[in-house]
């Protein structure tokens, strides 16, 4: 963990006083988070579509002498996430890093033509982290100084059936990243995080029954907990302005 001292002599982390964007906040990698970075004493502006989740999210956090505000996030909507990254500007005056977590995979196999389904992951896993990267890569740029987080996957590392569009989302999304690190130029920062089995409710969001039994099985046979990822994504933000940690793969031991 990078630590320095302040002008009074105190310890204090990379995290500190950061302003953070967090997409996908209500649950999960997003909700795990959240909690740590307030716990390191970050300014958090919380996106998700689950108000009701974020409501009760803040609420935990600022009784616990954290930061946070929150605010209903479609990522599928550009105009919902260039408000979100404005809210962070309105409310405290910059923003540092942006974490685009948001993401589905209601997988299934190409035989079954679940267009709807590969449509809906485009959308979020793809279009989504462009918005986040269209609204806040000016206002990186205006202050010189900023941070992409985009949480990717192991599924585009290996592709296997039932996740050919998932991880064809998950492949695209790391070439944007890989992209926008070679752009970024001397003051921004990009981390791409490719998370393995994680205890989510990701399964959630597939609509074949059978498949969501086999993934949930597999959850709870090796699964990791959502804060192993949340700390590979605090240890990139908490390096220094010239340290960029560009791709972390965290995947339970038992893994292939």
């Amino acid at each position: 963990m990078f630590i320095s001292l302040n002008a009074t002599g105190n310890m204090e982390n990379g995290i500190t006083g950061k302003v953070i964007i967090i997409t996908g906040a209500s649950s999960g990698i997003g909700e795990a988070t959240a909690l740590l970075l307030a716990e390191r004493g970050a300014k958090l502006i919380l996106g998700a579509r689950r108000p009701e989740r974020l409501a009760a999210l803040v609420a935990r956090i600022v009784a616990a002498g954290g930061e946070a505000i929150y605010a209903a996030t479609d990522v599928t909507q550009r105009t919902a996430v260039a408000e979100l990254v404005q809210l962070a500007q309105t409310q405290f005056g910059r923003l540092d890093v942006l974490i685009s977590n948001a993401g589905i995979a209601p997988i299934s196999m190409l035989d079954e033509l679940c267009v709807a389904d590969w449509e809906a992951m485009i959308d979020v896993n793809i279009k989504g982290l462009l918005y986040g990267i269209a609204a806040a890569l000016p206002v990186f740029r205006q202050q010189q100084s900023g941070h992409f987080v985009n949480v990717l996957s192991t599924a585009g590392l290996s592709i296997v059936p039932t996740m050919a569009v998932y991880a064809g989302t998950k492949n695209a999304a790391r070439a944007i990243t890989e992209g926008l690190r070679q752009e970024a130029g001397p003051h921004l920062r990009v981390t791409g995080i490719s998370p393995g089995f994680v205890q989510t409710n990701l399964a959630e969001s597939m609509s074949s029954l059978e498949v969501q039994a086999q993934i949930k099985e597999k959850m709870n046979e090796m699964a990791i907990p959502p804060v192993a990822i949340a700390r590979a994504i605090a240890f990139a933000i908490e390096q220094p302005a010239e340290v960029d940690v560009n791709e972390i793969v965290v995947r339970p031991t038992a893994q292939n």
